[in-house]
This record gives C-alpha cells, sequence and structure tokens, in this order.
C-alpha cells in the first residue's frame, strides 16, 4: 500500500495483486483516491499465476515501466521445530515468484525500457537480510538474502537491455507481517536505530519513487536499507 500509494501520487497507473481478493478489492478502493489502480487477485507462490497475472497486465499494451515484486512471507518458529512447509512457503512466495515474475514480464520490460529511460524492476528485500535480527527468523533472512543477490545478478544481465534492477531493504515499518513484532517489541526497536523511530509510509513510497523516477535511472544492482539505520549497529 505504501509503495502503491506514492507512485499512484507520482502519476503512475498502478496494478496491485493480492492472494486474498477482498482485500485486493478493498486496497483498490483505499488507493483510488490516489489515481488509477486496478486490482488482480493471484496466488503469486505459484508459476502459473504469475504468468496469468504477467498477461494480464500486459494485454492492453505490452509494456510495463516499473515492476515492484512486494509480495512476502515470514514463518516464527523455534528452530528446534522448524518445519520443511516454512522453508517452501517462504522460498517460494519471497524468491521464486519475483523471478517468475520477471520471466513472464521481460519482454514488456524490454519493449518500455530505453537507454535514456530504463524499465525498472524494483525488489523488496529486507534488512534481515544485511542485519541479524534479535529474533531469527531462519527461511525469512535467508529468502531475502537471496533475492538480493538475484537482483545484483539480474542487474547486470538486464543492463544492457534497458532494465535497471534494484533491491529496496526495509526496516522496520508497521505492516500486516510486523504488527504482532511491533505489538511487542516496537519501543525497543525503535529504540535501537539510529534515527530512534519505527518506518513511516512516507519514507518506503519515497524511495520507490525515487528508483523508480528520472533520479535513479542511472543506479542498477544498489540494495537501499530503509532502516533508520539499524543496518550501522551489526
Amino acid at each position: 500500500m505504501m509503495i502503491a500509494r506514492g507512485l499512484l501520487q507520482a502519476g503512475a497507473r498502478v496494478v496491485i495483486s493480492s492472494r486474498n481478493a477482498e482485500a485486493c478489492a478493498h486496497a483498490r478502493k483505499e488507493l483510488s483516491v490516489y489515481g488509477d489502480v486496478w486490482a488482480v487477485p493471484a496466488d503469486l507462490s505459484r508459476h502459473d499465476e504469475c504468468e496469468r497475472l504477467a498477461d494480464l497486465v500486459t494485454a492492453e499494451s505490452g509494456k510495463l515501466d516499473i515492476l515492484v515484486n512486494n509480495a512476502g512471507a515470514m514463518w516464527d518458529e523455534p528452530l528446534e521445530t522448524f518445519p520443511d512447509e516454512a522453508w517452501n512457503t517462504v522460498i517460494d512466495l519471497n524468491l521464486k515468484s519475483p523471478f517468475w515474475l520477471v520471466q513472464a514480464l521481460l519482454p514488456a520490460l524490454r519493449s518500455a525500457g530505453t537507454a535514456d529511460d530504463p524499465a525498472r524492476i524494483i525488489n523488496i528485500g529486507s534488512i534481515a537480510a544485511i542485519h541479524i535480527p534479535a529474533r531469527p527468523n531462519y527461511s525469512y533472512s535467508s529468502s531475502k538474502a537471496a533475492l538480493h543477490q538475484l537482483t545484483r545478478v539480474l542487474a547486470k544481465e538486464l543492463g544492457p537491455q534497458h532494465i535497471t534492477v534494484n533491491a529496496v531493504a526495509p526496516g522496520p515499518f508497521p505492516s500486516t507481517m510486523m504488527a504482532a513484532t511491533l505489538d511487542e517489541f516496537g519501543e525497543a526497536i525503535a529504540a535501537s536505530a539510529p534515527l530512534r523511530r519505527i518506518g513511516r509510509d512516507d519514507d518506503m513510497a519515497g524511495v520507490a519513487v525515487f528508483l523508480a523516477s528520472r533520479a535513479g535511472a542511472y543506479l542498477t544492482g544498489a540494495i537501499v536499507p530503509v532502516d533508520g539505520g539499524i543496518a550501522t549497529t551489526a
């Protein structure tokens, strides 16, 4: 929602997707006050659903200027009982899904990009892939570290095709995924950050708009921490 709102306010036409059709419709209603937004329910942990979404998104023009890979999952369980399912579920959504979407949308990104104004891929990683969190999350941190490296690999390959690939590594932000953690540890997390606060909507929206704008046209292969300085405390 934070990134979608920022891009809409900057003038982009935006397509959002979620596995939950009701959540998709609700988000579209909230975001529609900021601009032209379309909601497509899809289970992005499935390869065929990523391909279906890509077909729908590109059906009209065959072009895509910006791809933001923001779907994510987390599994919080102690090391001794951490199950195989926690790896499969998290890796499918956090790592495989961005790869599948890049594959499916590559022709549309190539069609949109030029030397002066490349198409943009923005992967949402995590500060948990850079800084060891107080509460280890084995599959989540590992999947995001892999996504950061995939970002660099794709940046090198796709740069000559006029496509930039960067990742944002958010720290703690209010979200459904972080709600329980922030309820319990929010004050301590904020106190541990050099900037002494949790991230705000505009912090995340701003970095996404920067990467998607002319200001970010010569930046690729970067992992941008948006964490209030938490990475410096490792």
